[in-house]
């Protein structure tokens, strides 16, 4: 196994790491969207939001290479979709651990070093300066997302907005340049889906690691994101928060009324947007 992971060269800031140009995806012979373009850059905090069933999850595949593409064309760190995936942190969609789950939280870090050759890492399998990479590499990213306090408890005994902080160090334990992140937020309360959004700028600021991430309500992300696509009715509306996250573009797009107000501190509030608060969407 090498001893160092990927990553060690960075990338300059602003340089495009992810471009999707006039893509269309299909699954099981029907569209999902058409025509959708995408930039992102290094460093940059960009949401993929959108009501259920019109491609948010579909989109991160198509980036991973694990859905091909009807039309159009993906390039990710300037070659195809799969080639550079160990550039690439991945969380996928998922559910709260059962509160039985013994395995404890560094664990779950860990897996993200070298789980897809050894699985949970045994005490003395690893030895020397290969050993010692890893767990240092394990204490820095769960210092870094600041867990550790209870990351060496049982994964099931730490609360949702614990469980994702460790899930996102192994996330970025491998030293990605882009964080791909499905429904992060999900089933979290306000106060956590706030203090993980302001976790994930932090590390796209001071790490310069671009952030691509899918949710069903802006609310809670909108102070922190560069950059917003929205999916809705096969198409997508991508640019600035303030430029795309109007009235009447979310009108439009979602084919009903959405309001956008501004709260005291003069931030931008969505009111009306369908399925804030609804389940996962299909994984499609």
């Amino acid at each position: 196994m090498s001893e160092q992971s990927p990553g060690e060269v960075r990338i300059p800031a602003g340089a495009e790491l992810l471009a999707l140009t006039g893509v269309t995806a299909a699954v099981g012979g029907r569209a999902i969207f058409s025509d959708v373009t995408l930039r992102v850059r290094a460093g940059e905090f960009v949401a993929v939001l959108g009501p259920n069933g019109v491609g948010k999850s579909t989109l991160l595949k198509a980036v991973l290479g694990l859905l091909p593409i009807s039309g159009g064309r993906v390039e990710v760190f300037d070659a195809p979709p799969g080639r550079h995936n160990s550039r690439i942190g991945y969380l996928p969609q998922r559910r709260a651990f059962d509160p039985a789950t013994r395995i404890r939280g560094i664990d779950i870090v860990r897996m993200g070093w070298d789980g897809d050759r050894w699985g949970v890492a045994l005490p003395g399998l690893l030895t020397g300066r290969a050993g010692r990479a890893a767990r240092d590499r394990v204490r820095e990213v769960i210092a870094l997302v600041g867990a550790e306090r209870y990351a060496h408890r049982p994964i099931g005994q730490c609360s949702g907005g614990e469980q994702q902080r460790l899930l996102i160090a192994q996330a970025l334990i491998r030293r990605p340049e882009l964080l791909v992140l499905d429904e992060p937020l999900d089933s979290l309360d306000v106060t956590n889906q706030a203090s993980v959004s302001a976790l994930i700028q932090s590390v796209c600021r001071s790490h310069g690691v671009a952030v691509l991430l899918v949710a069903h309500d802006v609310n809670p992300i909108l102070p922190y994101l560069d950059q917003v696509i929205y999916l809705a009715h096969g198409g997508a509306v991508m640019g600035p928060p303030e430029q795309v996250i109007t009235a009447d573009t979310l009108s439009m797009l979602y084919g009903t009324t959405i309001d956008v107000l501004r709260d005291r501190t003069g931030r931008l509030v969505v009111v009306g947007q369908p399925d804030s608060h609804a389940e996962h969407e299909p994984r499609r």
